[in-house]
């Protein structure tokens, strides 16, 4: 890409960032850490990499994306408000009683949302269902799951990944967010999922390894993944935790916690200058 394809995609990516701190702020609850570990992923698919239309959110030929780590809705309602779906000055209302915009995914009241996810582990299932389904109807439409490594300690995950290899979804790219932190702590500690790209080789994946902050490596991974054939692919993203914003990177207590008023502030103010560099370059 050019250099200011990736200052643009950045300058996405940051206000994504934003739209993450705006909603859980708004919301008093959410979960940030996570959201702004996979925001350049959210950024790259629905600016770049997937083809959907904003207008028409239920046309039949779009790309699909199921948010398997739905927990991290905020990050994808960010991405979303941004690509058109709906305003962005309806992401403070998230988990609101009468907001349309709820802690997880619900694909009946969310333009944009393709499956409604929040149990872990279900997410990667519809979506290599959808696969299947795309290639039996000869779509050339494709199939993106985004999940979490705490995540891929559910069981249900590699049935999917199975079934997945078994009937050579091509169409299907699996998206793993090695932030290496859970609710719990290091998912190392917890129940360690390593080593996550040799495992899914094991289950018949063609495997990338990047950096999820990456763009340029981004774009290879997924340009890698569309010229894959006979097998669906998987990459492995490492992340930061909480990435761009100072006191919540690597740190497993803003896995579902919400900034209070000065935290916010301190939040957005380092968001906002991040956006001036780039804007500035």
């Amino acid at each position: 890409m050019t250099s200011s394809e990736k200052i643009q995609l950045q300058k996405t990516a940051c206000k994504v960032r934003m739209g993450v701190i705006e909603s859980t702020h708004g919301a008093k609850a959410g979960h940030p850490g996570g959201s702004l570990s996979a925001a350049d992923m959210f950024t790259y698919l629905y600016f770049k990499e997937m083809n959907v239309d904003p207008a028409n959110p239920k046309w039949e030929g779009r790309d699909r994306f199921v948010l398997s780590k739905g927990h991290t809705a905020p990050g994808l309602y960010a991405a979303l408000a941004l690509r058109g779906f709906f305003p962005v000055s309806d992401l403070p209302t998230l988990r609101h009683i009468d907001s349309y915009l709820q802690g997880h995914p619900n694909m009946n009241t969310v333009p944009g949302v393709d499956m409604s996810t929040g149990s872990l582990g279900q997410g990667i299932s519809c979506a290599a269902g959808m696969a299947l389904g795309l290639k039996h109807q000869g779509s050339t439409a494709r199939v993106y799951t985004l999940l979490g490594d705490g995540e891929i300690q559910e069981g249900q995950v590699w049935e999917a990944c199975m079934l997945a290899a078994h009937y050579k979804l091509d169409n299907f790219v699996v998206i793993v967010d090695n932030n290496g932190l859970q609710i719990d702590g290091d998912v190392a500690d917890v129940m360690s999922p390593y080593p996550i790209g040799d495992k899914l080789a094991a289950f018949g994946f063609h495997v990338n390894h990047i950096d999820g902050h990456d763009f340029n490596q981004i774009e290879a991974a997924l340009e890698r993944a569309r010229e894959v054939k006979g097998q669906p692919s998987a990459i492995v993203m490492k992340t930061t935790k909480g990435k761009n914003v100072s006191f919540m990177e690597n740190q497993a207590g803003w896995h579902g916690k919400a900034p209070n008023d000065a935290e916010y502030e301190q939040a957005m103010n380092e968001l906002n200058a991040i956006l001036s560099e780039l804007e500035g370059k």
